[in-house]
């Protein structure tokens, strides 16, 4: 936490003393690892949505975030809810309509269709389903599942240090780890303070516009800095139970009805042809849309650097923190289940509010209703919805919704700050949320007064040129989960009654030339099939520990001979009815009476 602190001061000073120089180096860096590293973003993307199909299909999808008994913390309501705030919050308000009007008037370097016309409607809006919906939830999901799994079923700290038990011992307290952690709680902070300075804009200039005067000046943006940063401390103090999973719930209602009003007052038709069309446009396209590299040219170099490559970068910047949240709440969901829900529910409400409000906007510009994007384009959804009924009460539903969004993504934050701050503590003390909700707020308030939009802008580029290290954490997060989940229960049990039946068939082929069927025959307790596996047993971890070992298989070959010979002793033992015979108190090794019991073919 102290090393921590010490950055976040550092970074700070920095944008107060030097905020031009701050902009200016985060810009550079960011455009040298666009330009230089923008195939490994890319690649990184890709692999992660490979590994969670493969794992999510494959028999590991049945093995449960927690013990084999637990249930979910939470309805699926809430959990899908939650995700969905904390996944994409303020993005999804700001980017909405402006990500598909921007596409619109300006198509993608690979498109080959006329701007501002109606060919260019389609494409436009699949571009930005592919940098906001399916893409950032992979990562999401691989960080957050992996903790879950480390956290929830191996009884390790809930740190992103942990996830590297399988290769390193004690991860936790080794320098590397601590680094890791450390840097985990740092891109969490930055990256939530430029979001936090973004809705503050937006929801400026929303105030502006529902009040019909201009509010220029410092003076708002402390206003509404200090409440954002008030409201959302008290929510981080009630914790996820109270506070986050009904200011979720409260938010996403608003997005459904949101969404619906402008379905229905909007271009209603047009916008349910866009649906479908999207959709299939978007696997057509989703070869070219992934190809695009800044070696490619000027032009596609300036689109990566300013979209693609750039989200891919800023996804994975923020994955600690929603990774960190999301397994918090998805405690007791199988993997199968985790990965279908956080593959395909979020994508699909992201796919239907960029066909709605980006197809309504690209429709506004055909009708002749030009909607300017300004600035960093704060004010496209206002005036988008000063061109359909109520925008009065809907202006102020936006503005609700923004508050709301952020505060539930920052109070996720703060939260998730205090547990890694505290070694893993599953709910952090009330101090703990209070200094890095504090730190939050005061970074934000600093960034803009200091330097405004370009400082930010500047922190901005300086977080998603620290995704670059995360990728390589990312890389050992998949083979360390993936050597985690070789070795559970789940997929031991599976293996163990597979081995059997395959041993059960040579030995029924060698012994009887293929003329037999599967019985069951009455053996002495240790060493009947699955008698080294006890699937109650609170200590699993010793037991498969044990049972993958090299040692282990090796005794259980050199006393298969003399397990043999107990069971045909055993055998021997039993009467015509194949019950046991009487054996002597002395006996107290004789297995208990079995019954029923058909004879061997």
């Amino acid at each position: 936490m102290v090393v921590a602190l010490i950055v976040t001061l550092a970074v700070l000073a920095w944008a107060i003393i030097a905020p031009d120089n701050l902009a200016e180096t985060g810009t550079n860096l960011q455009s040298w690892v666009v330009v230089n590293f923008g195939w490994l973003f890319t690649s990184i993307m890709l692999a992660c949505l490979i590994f969670l199909l493969a794992i999510a299909i494959l028999p590991t999808g049945k093995i449960r975030l927690g013990a084999d008994d637990s249930a979910p913390d939470f309805s699926r309501a809430s959990w899908i809810s939650m995700l969905f705030a904390a996944g994409l919050g303020i993005a999804l308000v700001f980017y909405g309509p402006m990500e598909p009007l921007t596409h619109f008037l300006t198509p993608p370097p690979y498109e080959t269709v006329e701007a501002a016309t109606q060919d260019a409607v389609v494409p436009a809006i699949v571009q930005g389903m592919l940098h906001q919906a399916t893409l950032p939830w992979t990562v999401y999901a691989l960080v957050g599942g992996s903790l879950a799994y480390a956290a929830y079923r191996r009884g390790r700290l809930p740190l992103i240090s942990s996830l590297f038990e399988p290769v390193v011992t004690n991860a936790n307290n080794r320098i590397a780890g601590k680094i890791i952690d450390v840097f985990a709680v740092l891109v969490t902070l930055f990256g939530t303070a430029t979001s936090l300075g973004i809705g503050a804009l937006q929801i400026r200039t929303g105030t502006s516009i529902v009040t019909g005067r201009p509010l220029e000046g410092n003076g708002i943006i402390v206003v509404i800095i200090s409440v954002l940063t008030v409201l959302f401390i008290i929510s981080a103090m009630t914790g996820i139970q109270k506070g986050i999973r009904m200011m979720s719930n409260l938010n996403l209602g608003l997005v459904i009805g949101l969404a619906g009003f402008v379905l229905i007052t909007g271009p209603t038709l047009y916008l349910l042809d866009l649906v479908p069309a999207s959709i299939m446009q978007f696997f057509d396209r989703f070869i070219d849309m992934m190809s695009i590299a800044p070696s490619q040219g000027p032009v596609e170099e300036e689109f990566a650097l300013a979209w693609t490559i750039l989200f891919w970068a800023w996804w994975i910047s923020w994955s600690p923190f929603v990774g960190m949240f999301i397994a918090k709440i998805s405690r007791g969901r199988t993997i199968r289940e985790y990965v279908a829900v956080i593959l395909l529910v979020p994508t699909s409400l992201t796919t239907v509010w960029f066909v709605i409000f980006g197809g309504t906007a690209a429709k506004s510009e055909l009708d002749g209703n030009p909607i300017p994007i300004e600035g960093s384009g704060e004010n496209v959804m206002f005036d988008l919805l000063g061109y359909l009924p109520l925008s009065g009460f809907t202006n102020i539903v936006v503005l609700i919704t923004i508050v709301i969004f952020f505060n539930t993504a920052a109070d996720s934050a703060t939260n998730v700050m205090g547990s890694m701050s505290q070694s893993g503590r599953p709910v952090p003390s009330t101090p703990m949320v209070i200094i890095w909700g504090s730190a939050l707020g005061a970074i934000s308030l600093f960034l803009l007064l200091a330097g405004g939009e370009d400082t930010l802008s500047g922190l901005q580029s300086i977080m998603v040129s620290a995704s670059l290290p995360f990728t390589i954490i990312l890389i050992g997060i998949m083979y360390c989960w993936a050597k985690d989940l070789a070795r559970d229960p789940v997929i031991l049990r599976q293996n163990f009654a597979t081995a059997a039946i395959d041993q059960g068939v040579r030995r029924g082929l060698d012994e009887h030339n293929g003329n037999f069927i599967f019985g069951a025959d009455p053996v002495p307790q240790s060493q009947g099939a699955g008698a080294e596996f006890e699937k109650d047993d609170p200590n699993l971890s010793e037991w498969y520990t044990e049972v993958a070992s090299e040692e282990y298989l090796s005794e259980q070959a050199k006393e298969r001979d003399k397990q043999e010979k107990e069971r045909e002793t055993f055998k021997e033992s039993l009467d015509a009815d194949g019950h046991a015979q009487p054996v002597s108190e002395a006996d107290e090794s004789a297995p208990p009476e079995q019954t029923d019991t058909p004879e061997k073919n």
